[in-house]
């Protein structure tokens, strides 16, 4: 018999990101998943279509990764949005190791939406460091 591991909170995250789908419809459920995983300031977030369709680009892009690493069909097309997503985020990488990983990589930005979406790429660059990418499911 094997014990389950628990995830970590940047597997945890890129899961919940990913298990979006649908429910990621429009500004105000980007909005509400911002708020819910603490990835914003409380307050009024505004947000353009075009940060809209960023988020869910990444999103697309980390779930036809994950996709292709399960034997599944995926969108290549997905993979080239989102890397062009993550190539345009500004973000640090802190010097001294963080107690929290998803602070490996720190937003460089002040707009509260780009701050999100660096928040999840350090997520995703921290379950990419630790190979936990491959237990994540979609």
């Amino acid at each position: 018999m094997t014990t389950p591991t628990e995830q970590t909170p940047a597997a945890s995250l890129v899961q919940a990101f990913v298990a979006t789908g649908d429910e990621l419809a429009d500004r105000a459920d980007l909005a509400a998943f911002l708020r819910k995983h603490r990835l914003v300031a409380e307050g009024a977030i505004p947000i353009t279509l075009a940060d809209f369709e960023e988020a869910v680009s990444l999103r697309d892009a980390i779930a036809a990764l994950l996709r292709r690493a399960g034997g599944s069909s995926f969108d290549e097309e997905a993979l080239v949005r989102g890397q062009r997503i993550l190539d345009g985020l500004r973000v640090t990488v802190r010097l001294e190791p963080p107690e929290d990983p998803l602070q490996l990589l720190a937003p460089a930005v002040v707009d509260e939406v780009r701050r999100g979406l660096a928040r999840i790429a350090a997520a995703w660059a921290a379950v990419l460091a630790t190979g936990e990418w491959r237990t994540i499911r979609v």
